[in-house]
């Protein structure tokens, strides 16, 4: 994606958010590739160090290496638009986890993106008890899993904008809690949600 564009769609959503509400943080202005490696730096030291939300057993912690990514490529990183579902958060559906249980969670729409001058389209959920639907969690499955990736698929999340457009970054895609422990639960992505392409960005499994 080109700086251009992301700059684009990022003044849209500053200009909607200034006149639709309260004044926000204001935006990281780091280079993006500084970003990234931030936010990465800051989610290994949780993992070692954060006893109460680490998902390492205590005796994995002080050892942990730190978490393997695929290169930053910023081709990954595409403006998304979210078509959202006409019956809004009455739309609930039971996602299968990773222990053969079903998660119950709220389906908010399409985001609809281009990848490679190919249109894809991922489905976006929100938690059952987030009755504005503040966040958007996206579980997507790619030509990776299994190999490269977890077989389960990994994760994305996604603060709601008044716009409809997003920022979609495979660079920030992560692996469920239950690659790294198995006493977690983790949903699996549905099946619309598994992608017919490779997307090697983010988190990896080695």
């Amino acid at each position: 994606m080109s700086s251009r564009r992301l700059l684009c769609v990022l003044s849209l959503l500053l200009a909607v958010s200034c006149e639709s509400g309260p004044s926000k943080p204001a935006a990281d202005m780091r280079p993006y590739e500084e970003q990234i490696a931030a936010a990465r730096a800051a989610k290994d030291l949780m993992f070692r160090s954060d006893a109460e939300n680490s998902p390492l057993l205590p005796g994995e912690r002080p050892s942990f290496p730190g978490l393997p990514y695929f290169p930053i490529d910023a081709k990954y990183h595409v403006p998304a638009y979210l078509k959202a579902d006409p019956k809004g958060e009455q739309v609930v559906i039971e996602l299968q986890t990773s222990a053969k249980t079903r998660d119950p969670l709220r389906r908010v729409g399409k985001l609809g993106f281009t990848l490679d001058g190919q249109t894809f389209a991922l489905t976006a959920f929100s938690g059952v008890e987030d009755r504005e639907m503040k966040r958007l969690f996206v579980p997507f499955g790619d030509e990776t899993g299994g190999q490269e990736t977890y077989k389960g698929g990994r994760y994305l999340d996604l603060d709601r904008t008044p716009t409809g457009l997003y920022d979609l970054d495979f660079n920030r895609a992560y692996h469920p809690t239950c690659v790294y422990n198995i006493s977690y639960i983790c949903p699996v992505p549905p099946p619309e949600n598994r992608l017919p392409i490779a997307i090697r960005a983010g988190e990896k499994l080695r």
